[in-house]
């Protein structure tokens, strides 16, 4: 006999019509009720995800510098998290806009990523000096995020105050895919969701992640950057419980990737009550993301090796001038010829010497054939970084087909 499920309608919430004629969802705190159940597969997963992510977590730490790695995956990271939103910039972009080496083609989309990148920093930082996550973070995160980009026409830092609702383009809340539950149930929700995430609990820190994605997506507390906000949650909830020492788990490429069985697995979750459906896609992504990072991580420091090995054959005497810069390339790989001189320690003659070096030796590329304020890009450094990024953005209306919320405006 086939086994009974455990998860049926009504288990993650319930659906009521609105006056103005529409359905909205109503979603039950967490955790599910009845428990999630562990079937073989899940628990094996479950194991499988947190030995990957620990080892993640360990080889960002025998890196020489893990700080390096830290500040390439954040950025890594931002670019896909954004390129789900609908944006074009790439990693390239992100970092020639962070140097001042040139306007980028989208300068709009580059101000995303980089209000990600500041976002995520500074809530990490507030974190790791003992601040928990409350729904007063979260809004200042949300500020900072969408801080003078697409989406500011929505009150950064404010719970939504209009009905918003998630489906394709010209769509309507009767015909839309989902409609989350209504403004004035968003507060109450959010800060049910934050006592979950405050209590303690022996739940493992994955499935507890997996489970508050899940609800903030549905809540949907915002009324644009919802999906940013959540992926940059699981990364907050992680180091929060010390699960990782380092913020160095993102999921987004995953979700790029799967991103229709993504969505379908949450609907699932609120038209079913398949919460183990969906952790289980949860935990996949997490193995495989976990095993994609270290496997970068790896590759980084073999190459940091050689690079050691190359400038020191190459410049002989002058290698520790070399070597210095090599080292400041990990933390800002577009550089110009005045700031190696900051870095090595010199004026702009031998400065100057060391770049031309760089350059012969297939280590710096130039980003503008100018001949004064010159940029330079450690090249192979950002290659190894881009290796597992989609071949190409997605066009800018891809925000337009299911992920991106609409507001209904009240009359």
């Amino acid at each position: 006999m086939k086994p009974i499920e455990p998860y049926y309608p009504g288990r993650a919430g319930d659906y009521s019509s609105t006056r103005e004629g529409y359905r909205a969802f109503h979603p039950k705190p967490l955790p599910p009720d009845p428990p999630l159940h562990f079937s073989s597969r899940l628990l094996g997963l479950l194991s499988a995800a947190s030995i990957e992510m620990g080892r993640l977590d360990g080889a960002a730490e025998i890196l020489p510098d893990p700080d390096f790695f830290v500040y390439s995956y954040v950025r890594k990271e931002a670019v896909l998290s954004s390129q789900i939103e609908g944006t074009q910039s790439s990693l390239v972009d992100l970092l020639d806009y962070e140097a001042g080496a040139e306007r980028p083609a989208y300068p709009r989309d580059v101000r995303e990523v980089a209000n990600y990148v500041r976002a995520l920093n500074r809530a990490v930082t507030r974190i790791r000096e003992g601040e928990r996550i409350t729904v007063r973070l979260l809004q200042d995160t949300h500020k900072h995020l969408l801080n003078k980009v697409r989406g500011q026409s929505g009150q950064p830092g404010t719970l939504k105050v209009r009905q918003n609702w998630i489906g394709p383009a010209g769509s309507s809340p009767a015909t839309a895919d989902f409609v989350p539950p209504p403004p004035e149930e968003t507060r109450q929700l959010l800060n049910e969701l934050v006592v979950y995430i405050q209590t303690d609990s022996l739940e493992p820190p994955l499935l507890r992640a997996a489970l508050v994605h899940s609800q903030f997506e549905t809540i949907h507390p915002f009324l644009d950057g919802n999906g940013r906000m959540g992926r940059l949650l699981v990364v907050l909830l992680l180091t929060d419980c010390g699960a990782v020492r380092r913020p160095v788990l993102y999921l987004s490429y995953f979700f790029l990737k799967h991103r229709d069985e993504y969505a379908r697995r949450l609907q699932r979750v609120r038209d079913d009550g398949d919460w183990e459906g969906w952790v289980e896609f949860f935990l996949n992504g997490v193995r495989e993301t976990s095993i994609q990072a270290a496997g970068t991580a790896r590759a980084i420091l073999s190459m940091k090796t050689e690079h050691e090995v190359q400038i020191g054959r190459t410049l002989g005497i002058r290698s520790g001038r070399g070597l210095q810069l090599l080292e400041r390339l990990f933390h800002q790989p577009v550089i110009s010829v005045g700031e190696v001189a900051k870095v090595i320690g010199t004026t702009y003659p031998p400065a100057n010497t060391l770049v031309r070096d760089f350059v012969t030796m297939g280590l710096l590329t130039q980003v503008t054939g100018q001949k004064r304020n010159r940029f330079f890009r450690y090249s192979p450094y950002i290659e190894i970084l881009q290796k597992d990024h989609l071949p190409s953005p997605f066009p800018r209306n891809f925000g337009q087909h299911g992920t991106r919320s609409r507001i209904i405006r009240r009359r």
